[in-house]
């Protein structure tokens, strides 16, 4: 077969799987040495060979000095994800904060930005500019340490159209029908995925989590998410986990979702501090922080609060867990800041009302990553992507070629 031949469509898609496959050995199990990466796949030492170093060519692996492991005989080198070049972008648009974050292929957290900004009833077009303006920081600080980040991905809290980014409805934000990747300034996001959905894969890729759980987080809203066996569930429109406009009490005070008494009324993070009488001060520190030192402190008011709320997220997911019969639930957000004094009365709720069948309350728990779940969800699906598919990064991405995807101002070609 000459040089010019092209190779059979079976082969090259045959290659890709086995480089996708020597790819999550390494990241699973780095350091790793090739002998060990040949005796998991079940390839021969030549493919492997072959494989790792093309991996290596695009900058996914490097390969580390060599080691003896105290054995006599040819010391071995390792294996690892390489921690330069090829990086995660995930970026976040909050009802009270913009976030920014890149990660490594290891999908270790190289740079981070969070601002507290009020972007409720702000015009989306000046969220999305000052996002990008904090995207740039980022990205130049990523430079200084030679990482070269993928096209972002977008977290935002509300329900999405398929596939265009557009957001239909984010009433925490004021936002509907509001095309985000058309608004954006420069080269658009690669994706745009819901907060909530977006953290409970964060918790899952980061092995905080097990591969059946719901993930329930909160900021001004409430969202959640359902994962089963490792593949998130959002049903057949996309619209799944909107578990704060669950009506707990049809006759309660007015939702911003136009309905009546529903879960937000009564477990968001504005409606406990309402209850706790922390509106006015939250405005000049965070209010979570608030909460938890108020708490901590023994407050009557502030743990009525928290009581009230855990009562009312207790009472929504004894339908929940009726429903979808997860294996845990996953309290992320504030909730996860506020979980030592929301979990008795969440696991109360659901030991007094969930009697037909049983559900162990200790699997409720709080997240580990508290309320970077969804942007560091959304830095580590570049990263995924990669994992998935290595043979296609070569095209996007050359070894070498500065990354185009963190400007504000599109590429000039």
């Amino acid at each position: 077969m000459s040089d010019t031949t092209p190779v059979p469509a079976s082969q090259l898609g045959m290659r890709r799987q086995n480089l996708a496959l020597v790819l999550r050995l390494v990241a699973t199990h780095t350091p790793i040495s090739r002998a060990t990466v040949a005796a998991r796949s079940g390839l021969t030492r030549a493919a492997v060979s072959s494989l790792v170093d093309e991996l290596i060519t695009t900058g996914l692996v490097r390969e580390g000095p060599a080691t003896t492991s105290g054995r006599a005989g040819r010391p071995g080198r390792i294996l690892a994800m390489n921690d330069r070049g090829p990086a995660g972008l995930g970026i976040e648009v909050g009802v009270g904060h913009l976030a920014v974050c890149v990660v490594d292929l290891r999908g270790d957290i190289r740079v981070s930005r969070r601002v507290e900004v009020a972007n409720a009833r702000r015009e989306p077009t000046s969220t999305l500019t000052a996002l990008a303006r904090l995207t740039d920081e980022a990205c130049a600080e990523a430079a200084t340490l030679d990482l070269r980040p993928l096209p972002p991905v977008l977290a935002v809290p509300g329900l999405l159209a398929d596939r265009s980014g557009t957001v239909v409805h984010a009433p925490n934000l004021g936002w509907h029908n509001v095309p985000t990747t058309q608004l954006w300034p420069g080269t658009a996001p690669a994706k745009v995925d819901n907060e909530a959905n977006l953290g409970a894969m964060a918790e899952l890729w980061t092995g905080h989590a097990a591969t059946d759980f719901l993930h329930v987080s909160a900021e001004m809203g409430i969202g959640a998410a359902l994962v089963v066996d490792g593949h998130l569930h959002t049903g057949s429109r996309g619209y799944a986990g909107e578990l704060g406009h669950v009506p707990i009490h049809p006759e309660g005070p007015p939702c911003t979702c136009g309905a009546h008494g529903c879960l937000e009324q009564y477990a968001s993070q504005d409606a406990v501090l309402r209850a706790a009488e922390l509106t006015e001060r939250a405005l000049d520190a965070d209010p979570i922080t608030l909460l938890t030192e108020r708490a901590a402190a023994g407050d009557t008011v502030t743990l009525q609060a928290i009581r009230r709320a855990g009562d009312a997220l207790g009472i929504a997911l004894v339908t929940a867990i009726s429903l979808v019969d997860p294996a845990a639930v996953v309290l992320g957000g504030a909730y996860a800041e506020l979980a030592p004094w929301l979990l008795p009365h969440i696991r109360n709720q659901i030991r007094s009302r969930l009697t037909v069948r049983p559900f162990d309350t200790e699997a409720i728990t709080a997240s580990a990553l508290g309320r970077g779940g969804p942007v560091l969800g959304a830095a580590l699906t570049g990263i995924q992507r990669i994992l998935a598919a290595p043979g296609t990064f070569d095209a996007e991405q050359p070894p070498g070629r500065q990354s185009t995807f963190c400007g504000s101002e599109p590429p000039v070609e």
